[in-house]
């Protein structure tokens, strides 16, 4: 938490509305009203490993963006199209395993499930 806030943090107060939601609504509800309380309970769940993880994340992928020599995302995805990692200077392993734990770390948000 920083100032000027003061508990409950944001990752609290996601945290108690999901709880909520998966302990006393969706009990208590049935069909169409269930499934959208069971989404709005996996999006909260998902903001919470964002506000958890994702610091780290971002500086872990600045700092190989900055490895590989690009601003962003943006000119990674332009260089590989062009073939711009072609040239003897970075080996395309680097730029594979770069990818990949960014695939990874975005997995680890949105449903961490799907790296078993």
């Amino acid at each position: 938490m920083t100032a000027p806030h003061d508990p409950p943090s944001a990752a609290q107060l996601t945290e108690a509305v999901r709880e909520w939601l998966e302990n006393q609504v969706m009990p208590d509800v049935s069909g169409a009203m269930q499934f959208h309380a069971r989404v709005a309970a996996n999006v909260l769940a998902m903001v919470e490993r964002e506000i958890e993880l994702g610091p780290a994340q971002h500086e872990r992928h600045a700092a190989g963006l900055r490895e590989l020599g690009c601003a962003d995302d943006a000119e990674l995805a332009r260089r590989i199209r062009e073939g711009g990692f072609d040239d003897g200077g970075i080996v395309r392993c680097d730029v594979e395993a770069f990818v990949f734990e960014s695939v990874v770390d975005k997995l680890r948000v949105a449903n961490p499930k799907y790296l078993r």
